[in-house]
């Protein structure tokens, strides 16, 4: 992830039922929410209580509420909350450090994550509905000392990026292609949440940090006197909900997120976090 991820119409194609008590068959589409349909279709899912994993240190999608530190809230918060309620599940969140969260899935102490950058590595080890895909970019001290305005201007830089995501990677790829072109590699600090990220990059260890564009955004809001922006871009990572192998609450979700997607649900949400609308795409269940 970054810490730890276009937006089209969406055709719900009518139902028809096969008869009053034989359900809906497994091709057929639920074109509303209807708590009474997803359990006829998925019964293994009735009366299930779902958790939802979730880091609170990774704003806008998920953090703690300012006015209740019991609470988190955010973008992730309130599209599974939408979801959920869409198919008539109970769902409680459990708060843990985001490089436990897809582990805790695999292993099955949590049901999902929200916010999970999709690729084949992963996909192995879990089922994904994707709705998203990145934007991203590198955030750096207030007035860019290190004048990084581009990927190009990374060589021979340190740069902060987050323990086991898609970000550290990417660097470390970078660094290889900067020596390969005869520059300095990159000095990469990873870091395990995204708060001691950006201290690393206000104190200047780091030039930069490479992160999610809309936590990016969110940052320059709320301390324009510490930071500024080196660049941005958008990418074709796409980016999902994770869950078990072969766990029905995936495609059943993946239902309800085509549902609330098409209402608008999800675009109201992403306009309260500042999260950019053309990062919205169709739904996608992905079982491998």
């Amino acid at each position: 992830m970054t810490f730890n991820t276009l937006g089209a119409a969406i055709g719900l194609g009518a139902v028809t039922l096969l008869s009053p008590v034989a359900g809906f068959a497994q091709e057929e589409t639920i074109p509303s929410c209807d708590p009474a349909a997803f359990a006829a279709k998925y019964p293994s899912l009735d009366g299930r209580k779902v958790l939802l994993g979730a880091d609170p240190s990774t704003p806008p999608y998920a953090m703690i509420d300012p006015d209740d530190h019991e609470t988190i809230i955010g973008s992730d918060i309130e599209l599974a909350s939408a979801v959920f309620s869409c198919m008539g599940l109970e769902h409680s969140v459990k708060p843990g450090a985001w490089p436990g969260l897809f582990p805790a899935v695999v292993s099955g102490q949590v049901d999902l994550m929200f916010y999970l950058y999709h690729n084949a590595t992963r996909a192995e080890q879990g089922d994904f509905v994707t709705y998203m895909r990145a934007g991203s970019g590198a955030i750096v001290g207030e007035g860019n000392p290190a004048g990084i305005t581009s990927k190009a201007d990374l060589c021979g830089k340190t740069l902060s990026a987050g323990l086991g995501t898609v970000e550290e990677r990417q660097a470390n790829k970078w660094s290889e292609e900067c020596v390969a072109d005869g520059q300095d590699a990159i000095t990469v600090m990873t870091s395990t949440d995204v708060a001691s990220g950006f201290r690393l990059v206000a104190s200047g260890r780091a030039d930069a940090m490479v992160t999610d564009l809309p936590l990016i955004n969110m940052m320059l809001k709320r301390q324009p006197d510490a930071f500024d922006l080196g660049y941005e871009e958008l990418t074709d990572w796409q980016i999902g909900a994770a869950f078990a192998n072969d766990d029905p609450l995936a495609p059943a979700m993946f239902e309800a997120l085509k549902i609330v997607q098409a209402d608008g649900t999800q675009d109201e949400i992403f306009a309260k976090y500042g999260i950019e609308p053309e990062l919205i795409i169709s739904p996608e269940f992905k079982p491998e």
